[in-house]
């Protein structure tokens, strides 16, 4: 087997000192096909202002969830889906494609079931996404991957906002994330001043997503209505092309 060692950012080197020069998102993709991750879907929350359970809820004929798994299928055969103890019984009648998991830490918002995920993650750098982010960009995931190995967590950061549930995260950020937990402080952002961050900003990511679409994300009927419009544009787009 031909092993590589990736020389950031431009340069893909193996082990017999012939370098091969590779565009940056070359380099970013062959970073992340060598390196071994666990996707975290988390689908534990209330639902509260959409009134109902919004994991299951179907676009296009497929739901939610299963647009994510989707996507993310296509870099890690382990997905994991974090859920509530109350809601693990209805999302397994949708026999996803992924491994179901009960929060360790019921009531402790995202911050828990990012923790339950990484601790029963084979990998040890994990993907975690929200379950009502249908339109995840594969591109833009990669290169968050290929940012990894030096860090302890990549966190896209737009207009000052961060978005950590479409962010990676290393077990090495597990003990930190303990020790919120253990407070009751359970804001995600407050993880990023203890462990090694790494900030993607806007201008990184409109080069893969340049509506950032990979970010929109499913909390009222409004927006639900609105990822409806936007897949069948979507749809119509590629069926034309």
């Amino acid at each position: 087997m031909l092993r590589f060692f990736i020389s950031y950012p431009y340069h893909l080197v193996d082990y017999s000192d012939r370098i091969v020069t590779k565009t940056l998102s070359e380099i970013i993709v062959t970073q992340a096909d060598i390196l071994p991750i666990t996707c975290i879907i988390l689908a534990g929350g209330k639902s509260s202002r959409l009134g109902r359970e919004k994991a299951l809820e179907k676009i296009s004929k497929r739901s939610l969830i299963e647009h994510t798994i989707d996507c993310l299928s296509s870099i890690s055969q382990e997905i994991l889906v974090v859920t509530s103890k109350e809601q693990v019984n209805f999302i397994a009648t949708a026999n996803l494609k992924a491994k179901l998991i009960v929060d360790s830490y019921p009531n402790k918002g995202a911050l828990g079931g990012i923790y339950t995920g990484l601790a029963n993650a084979d990998a040890f750098y994990c993907l975690v996404v929200g379950c009502d982010m249908p339109f995840l960009n594969e591109a833009l995931l990669h290169y968050l991957i290929g940012l990894a190995p030096a860090f302890d967590a990549v966190v896209p950061k737009i207009n000052g906002m961060t978005e950590p549930l479409h962010a990676l995260y290393s077990k090495d950020c597990l003990a930190s994330i303990k020790q919120l937990l253990c407070q009751d402080r359970l804001a995600i952002s407050q993880l990023f001043s203890l462990v090694k961050t790494r900030y993607v900003d806007k201008d990184e990511i409109i080069k893969y997503d340049p509506k950032q679409l990979s970010f929109f994300n499913i909390n009222t009927q409004n927006d639900f209505l609105k990822a409806k419009a936007l897949m069948y544009e979507a749809h119509k787009t590629s069926s034309v092309g």
